[in-house]
């Protein structure tokens, strides 16, 4: 099937494209040269990746309009945020209509629609559409509104699209694989969920993700939208042939709704008969309950935002049912939707990495200060174990960091999207790789990776916090530097005590998109 997606492709380009098809196969030939030879490719190949895509990408049809589209694209000036206009509405939520006519602008991933923000009633709709530039959007106010709800009342956002998985067994052999394919420890009590990666045998993400320990022999795997073809492939690649383990994939069955904010557990509350206190709801924990007059809900006590409230797991068929209740109950609660643009604020503000942009597979925990939900002395070996702890006695040679613009004029200057180069003490140390305005902060917050390369060799050295933390540095944005100060911790949690502030970061949830 992937061999017709490239000849498909291929035999689309117009004539006078031939030469940069050939261009675009020729390095995708370099990179599968040097994966036969060391057995893994030397650079980040995910953007050549044909696991990127799945079925839906194989209809001819949508090859020769989206093929069509983005050629052009190569040789234009593309500007943030944009949205590709062949292939849409493909796969919705069972909400889609329902968020469409209350102002839902709409973004796509992985073929799945997602709302963006949502334009209040009054609002000029054509002039928003039109809304691409480099500087400061004219959804600004819009998304600094929906921050604003999340961390005062309640916001609800369809996060449907993530990728879901169930794996389970009659014996213990679920529990056996899991351990070796994950990076933290899944022997927990039933009920809880543990954030980790899937690591590579270099200690690299090849996923990051959520799961769920359901039952004794079944777990609930929550993963980023784009991971649905690639992780599927990496789970069945290490998975015993000759086992009696199920692996589904259940993203159709499920509509996610997450509730933000302090009264998402007021909302809850009165639409079940469970209590919702974290005496007896703690966090990172999954009950199964109903949910008005919807049963099998699987509401688990995360948010990905770094801010509290829920995830709920619906059974497709009573998604609209929950979500009509949801926001009836929540009007006296000042609910209101809210889309990714306010989910991507929350995140970044709160130093979480998105898979795909932040994390790849060759970042590993120990790079991005993810250490805690490492667990290398679990009692069973796992991939990537042997690298970490060999990455751990001798170091480190770059290290995420968080900067906060300091003389940057959200009005006037050009915003900083990602890949804007970063400098320390005047060197380049590396480039950013999500960068958001943090409404809290009013400042706009960049994440990138500080290396530290020797000055005349270009050799990786080591990145300690000390080296990060006495560096002066500047964000590069269009030639215009721009001072910025940097993090090891979001500002959020600096005041917080270390158990605490692990606390924090897990609970949070944040895997990527």
């Amino acid at each position: 099937m992937h061999h017709g997606r490239v000849a498909c492709c291929a035999g689309l380009l117009r004539p006078g494209w031939n030469e940069l098809g050939r261009h675009i196969l020729w390095r995708g030939s370099r990179y599968l040269a040097e994966w036969m030879v060391n057995g893994y490719p030397s650079d980040n190949v995910w953007p050549l990746d044909l696991k990127r895509f799945g079925t839906l990408q194989s209809s001819r049809t949508f090859l020769r309009h989206r093929v069509m589209e983005v050629m052009p694209l190569i040789y234009d000036l593309k500007v943030p945020r944009w949205d590709f206009q062949t292939g849409r509405q493909l796969r919705t939520s069972p909400l889609y209509d329902r968020l469409d006519a209350q102002g839902a602008r709409w973004m796509e991933k992985h073929g799945f629609e997602r709302a963006k923000f949502f334009v209040p009633p009054g609002k000029d709709l054509l002039a928003l559409d039109q809304s691409k530039t480099f500087y400061k959007p004219d959804w600004f106010d819009i998304v600094g509104a929906e921050v604003k709800c999340c961390k005062e009342a309640v916001c609800v956002i369809d996060m449907s699209s993530f990728t879901k998985f169930e794996i389970s067994s009659t014996g213990d052999q679920a529990l056996q694989v899991l351990q070796y394919l994950f990076s933290n420890d899944l022997d927990v009590p039933v009920g809880h969920i543990v954030h980790t990666g899937m690591l590579n045998h270099s200690g690299g993400y090849e996923n990051d993700c959520s799961v769920v320990r359901i039952n004794k022999r079944s777990f609930f795997m929550i993963s980023p939208t784009d991971q649905q073809i690639h992780c599927w492939a990496w789970l069945k690649k290490h998975m015993p042939e000759d086992s009696n383990l199920l692996l589904e994939d259940v993203t159709w069955k499920y509509t996610a709704l997450n509730l933000i904010g302090p009264r998402a557990v007021d909302v809850l509350s009165e639409l079940s008969y469970a209590p919702m206190t974290p005496e007896h709801f703690p966090s990172l924990f999954c009950k199964e309950m109903s949910v008005g007059y919807a049963n099998g809900i699987r509401v688990m006590s995360m948010t990905h935002t770094g801010e509290p409230g829920f995830m709920l797991y619906i059974p497709i068929e009573y998604a609209l049912h929950v979500y009509n209740e949801v926001m009836s109950v929540g009007q006296k609660y000042g609910i209101r939707n809210s889309g990714y643009y306010a989910l991507r604020s929350l995140r970044i503000e709160k130093f979480f990495a998105f898979w795909g942009q932040d994390l790849d597979a060759f970042t590993t925990p120990l790079e991005c200060g993810r250490e805690f939900r490492v667990k290398l002395e679990k009692g069973t070996d796992f991939i990537g174990r042997e690298a970490l702890m060999r990455q751990k006695q001798e170091g480190v040679s770059k290290r995420f960091t968080m900067f906060i613009l300091e003389d940057h004029d959200t009005d006037l200057d050009l915003w900083p999207w990602w890949g804007e180069p970063i400098y320390r003490n005047g060197h380049y140390v590396g480039k950013t790789t999500s960068s958001a305005y943090s409404y809290t902060l009013e400042r706009h917050v960049c994440l990138g990776f500080v290396q530290n390369p020797h000055p005349d060799t270009g050799e990786e050295q080591l990145v300690t916090p000390d080296f990060v933390n006495q560096g002066e540095y500047e964000i590069d944005i269009a030639g215009q530097l721009f001072q910025a100060k940097a993090k090891l911790y979001p500002f959020s949690s600096l005041l917080m005590p270390p158990r605490r502030r692990k606390d924090a970061m897990e609970f949070s949830g944040f895997q990527g998109k």
